[in-house]
């Protein structure tokens, strides 16, 4: 299901106010790209398998979770299906992912697909480095066999970044210095709700992101940045890395060349430019 663009915009811009931040209240944690825990997504196939680090949850379990995947030049996998529906986007190199008998799409950096449960379909690299991040609602994450396909009423979706459509967030009283980009991904604004969207930070603005939300998660795609918190100063984050809290709580981000997040939330958040 998509989001509705308008109700998205009102539903952040409604809680811009002068302030540029909230009490921090809740929890939070941060790892970088070159903290995360590198396994196989299919230890069966060894080094035949793509690499896998979970940033949140276990891809084991029966839970949600949001995990790295990087591929080796040249990867593809045989035709199978997935027991669960996942959502990928690219962080880096050129992917394809679709039915076997299709032409590849080479899908960029910023490029993002959904794949449901059940569907057969091949999956392949062709980028010297390849890594997207994979996100499932429910676990464990499993390769099963084509010929156990079914369909479970869903719709596979492959967006490549130019086919991304972006609208700007401005704040309540419609004036902005410069313009943070939002692109709807999947799910629902309500609050209660969980979705997820991806942002694009300008080159040099200094994002306070204020959360309030049982859930937040979010996603370097593109770009580098330095973060800060009440509990974190100034932390480098490269594409891959990481930043989540609950409850109420900021997130200060800034790049210099500009930066593409994805965020997954139950709650709302704004985002305002901190004092220079």
């Amino acid at each position: 299901m998509s989001l509705n663009k308008t109700a998205l915009i009102i539903a952040l811009t409604s809680v811009f106010t002068t302030s540029l931040a909230i009490a921090d209240e809740g929890k939070s944690v941060v790892i970088s790209a070159n903290e995360d825990n590198w396994g196989y997504l299919n230890p069966l196939r060894g080094e035949n398998s793509p690499g896998a680090a979970d940033l949140w949850g276990d891809r084991t379990t029966n839970s949600a979770t949001g995990m790295l995947v990087k591929f080796k030049k040249g990867f593809q996998s045989p035709p199978h299906i997935h027991n669960i529906s996942y959502r990928g986007i690219v962080i880096e190199g050129l992917m394809h992912n679709d039915t076997p008998l299709k032409k590849p799409m080479w899908m960029p950096a910023g490029s993002f697909w959904t794949q449901p449960a059940g569907h057969d379909h091949i999956t392949a690299a062709n980028a010297i480095d390849n890594l997207i991040y994979l996100e499932i609602d429910s676990g464990p994450y499993l390769v099963q066999p084509s010929n156990e396909h079914f369909d479970n009423g869903e719709t596979p979706l492959n967006l490549k970044q130019s086919d991304i459509h972006w609208s700007a967030i401005k704040n309540a009283d419609n004036t902005s210095s410069q313009q943070v980009l939002i692109t709807d991904l999947w799910g629902s604004n309500d609050k209660g709700k969980l979705g997820g969207v991806m942002i694009k930070i300008p080159a040099g603005y200094k994002a306070n992101i204020a959360v309030d939300a049982e859930e937040f998660r979010s996603v370097i795609i593109e770009g580098d940045i330095s973060y800060q918190s009440n509990t974190v100063t100034d932390k480098k984050l490269t594409p891959g890395s990481y930043f989540a809290s609950d409850g109420k709580f900021n997130h200060q981000v800034t790049s210099s060349q500009g930066a593409t997040l994805y965020i997954r939330t139950n709650g709302i958040f704004s985002i305002n430019e901190t004092i220079k």
